[in-house]
């Protein structure tokens, strides 16, 4: 089999817990994300556009889903007969039975995958971000300087820096002086976007290490990276300037869906010829009625639209009733709002059924409303988010 310069672990088995209702039966990585697309269409859009064309997808939680989304990998032009995209669920073998335990152990468990390839780098990345970056810059670069690992890195807002992995670096070189997991009381707002690279034969080796090491959670940040430093090996930071975020709970998720409807904050509009790929559907045309009002909002194919919308994301297969009123929300495929309804701040899950006359609260209570099979399930304060870009 022919020699891989990079190959790339997408980790996507990950529960989802923050986002409550919508990856009760779903992947966190196929959640409906912008009118049309899943979360993951992002990074392995990106990795076609790199020119990185063999993916490993790991997958664990809730699966089923997310494989039949990705297929063959068609839709990103990941199919090819060496390379191209592989799913990679935990397995049972001769030497574990044990399911993924942490984000390196998953990369240890598909040592083989890899090994395949004998590549010279391994790209590690996750399947439940919103942005886009050319990874092959970032390898350049990590090839250039001769890193062991060379980390992703943005700076965020000072009050957020403690949800994320924090670099401090020399300012000179980019290298990586110290890192903490996120730190209660950070020293830097630099933070890991949680993706790597790594020489292939270094990264072995600490992952080897790890697991024979019983007191390890077996995770990149927690383990890796902190083993790394302490051992002398060379990392460096790569500086990211792009819109980046980390959609995993309800606030950031419903936030990013927000972000399209402005121009300034709209991932699509900027390097439009960075393509995000996606599986299609065969929806019919939408329909407005002669009632419909819609302003400022991203719709598709299949709604049916008698209401107002104002300022929100309507997936495919939705139905607004007459007088109804929708604004800065949303409604994610195939659900139908009855008449007479209204609905601010609010995300609408799949296939749920409203009925008339239903009223979420208005803006004023500053909370975001997550509407499930139960109807209303979950408020979610408003007053402390922030976007990363």
């Amino acid at each position: 089999m022919k020699r891989k310069q990079c190959v790339a672990m997408l980790l996507a088995g990950g529960r989802g817990t923050r986002l409550q209702q919508l990856t009760d039966e779903n992947a966190k990585p196929a959640v409906p994300f912008g009118g049309k697309y899943r979360i993951i269409d992002f990074t392995l859009s990106n990795c076609r556009n790199s020119g990185i064309d063999t993916v490993g997808v790991l997958t664990q939680y809730q699966p089923h889903i997310l494989q039949n989304y990705l297929g063959r990998g068609d839709a990103w032009d990941l199919y090819q007969r060496n390379g191209g995209l592989t799913i990679l669920p935990p397995y049972q073998c001769k030497h574990t039975d044990r399911w993924y335990d942490g984000t390196a152990h998953a990369i240890f468990q598909n040592l083989h995958f890899i090994e395949q390839y004998d590549p010279e780098h391994v790209l590690v990345i996750s399947g439940d971000h919103i942005y886009k970056m050319d990874y092959n810059k970032m390898l350049e670069q990590h090839i250039a300087t001769n890193a062991d690992a060379t980390i992703s890195v943005m700076g965020v807002p000072w009050k957020e820096a403690s949800r994320f992995g924090i670099m401090n670096i020399d300012e000179i070189s980019n290298r990586i002086v110290e890192f903490e997991e996120k730190p209660q009381f950070p020293s830097s707002n630099l933070a890991s976007m949680g993706i790597y690279i790594f020489k292939w034969s270094v990264l072995k080796e600490f992952l080897e290490r790890e697991e024979k090491n019983d007191f390890s959670s077996k995770d990149f940040g927690k383990d890796i990276i902190p083993a790394m430093l302490i051992n002398n090996q060379s990392l460096y930071s790569y500086k990211f300037n792009g819109y980046w975020k980390d959609v995993g709970t309800l606030e950031s998720y419903w936030e990013a869906n927000m972000d399209l409807l402005n121009k300034e904050t709209n991932i699509f509009f900027t390097n439009k010829e960075w393509e995000i790929s996606t599986v299609e559907n065969s929806c019919p045309p939408q329909y407005l009625d002669r009632d419909a009002v819609v302003k400022q909002s991203l719709t598709s194919g299949g709604n049916e639209i008698y209401g107002t919308v104002d300022h929100s994301v309507l997936f495919g297969d939705v139905k607004i009733g007459r007088g109804s009123f929708v604004k800065n929300s949303v409604v994610l495929p195939g659900a139908t709002i009855g008449e007479n309804v209204k609905i601010e701040n609010a995300i609408v899950g799949e296939g749920v059924f409203i009925p008339d006359n239903y009223s979420v609260p208005s803006a004023a209570t500053k909370e975001i409303t997550l509407i499930g099979e139960t109807v209303e399930v979950e408020r979610m304060s408003l007053s402390s988010l922030s976007g990363v870009y």
